[in-house]
């Protein structure tokens, strides 16, 4: 299998947490966490052109984001020093999800990275190994290289499949980022939920422990959740700010889309089962 043409893009699809219960802190700071992932059609999109000499650059311009300290990058060069290969690559990286919006950007661009390096260099890592070097990034990014909705435990990386509804979504995006250190630090944050089960889930347990936390710390966020609270039930991804409800259909998603204020940012996006990442690296 050969990889897509150089100049067509990788997709780094966007995520949404489903559910998230915090169990309790790890010794390393960590928290032990029960979540579900289910990846949107919303995505950003890079592109790759290999180097001979081993120099790894990143070519676009992302405000507020150090081509140094960008997970793109590391994650470029973990990859090379892991696989001991002498080659380098130029990456392009369009974004369109938003930073510290808890829809994973920065983390499923490193994955897309992993992914479509591993292929175009052709080192032949494992997704077991990719998943590993993920981990070293982030949380987030083993959920990208998996490619599957699931139910995640640990810190977020002990990944099971599960297939669930597919709807449409409207994403509001407020305007502030989320620290998710400093949410996760909250000594007001609930860090003894009691684990439940996939089952449970399915049955409406889908609370996020730290609804309370975000809603307080982050006024935008907490107005977002109010507004949608006029057109559905308000959820909230991950640590946020990203805010969201669910519907049977696109026409209603987007009728209510229609009536968001212009303070928010809003969108409409597809559930997906499958990461559009898993159908590209098959080809």
């Amino acid at each position: 299998m050969t990889a897509p043409p150089l100049r067509h893009p990788w997709p780094a699809p966007a995520k949404l947490n489903l559910m998230l219960r915090v169990l309790g802190r790890r010794p390393d700071g960590y928290h032990r966490l029960q979540t579900v992932f289910q990846f949107i059609d919303r995505q950003d999109r890079l592109f790759f052109e290999p180097r001979d000499d081993g120099r790894i650059r990143r070519t676009s311009n992302l405000a507020g984001i150090l081509e140094e300290s960008d997970l793109v990058v590391r994650a470029a060069r973990l990859l090379r020093d892991r696989a001991g290969s002498g080659l380098g690559v130029d990456i392009r990286v369009e974004k369109q999800l938003p930073a510290g919006g808890g829809l994973g950007g920065g983390s499923s661009d490193a994955a897309t990275t992993l992914v479509a390096l591993n292929r175009i260099w052709d080192l032949g890592l494992s997704e077991s190994e990719l998943t590993e070097l993920g981990l070293m990034l982030g949380a987030d990014v083993p959920i990208f290289v998996y490619g599957h909705a699931a139910w995640g435990e640990g810190i977020g990386e002990v990944l099971t499949p599960i297939d669930l509804p597919e709807p449409w979504y409207l994403v509001l995006v407020p305007q502030c980022e989320v620290a998710t250190a400093a949410v996760f630090s909250d000594e007001e944050l609930t860090r003894n939920s009691a684990p439940i089960t996939i089952k449970n889930f399915i049955a409406g347990d889908d609370r996020n422990d730290c609804l309370a936390v975000v809603r307080r710390r982050y006024p935008e966020v907490s107005a977002a959740l109010d507004w949608l609270a006029t057109v559905g039930r308000p959820r909230l991804t991950g640590t946020g700010a990203c805010v969201f409800c669910t519907f049977a259909t696109a026409a209603q998603a987007r009728a209510a889309c229609s009536m968001a204020p212009p303070r928010f940012s809003a969108f409409v996006a597809r559930g997906m089962n499958r990461s559009p990442l898993s159908e590209v690296s098959r080809v």
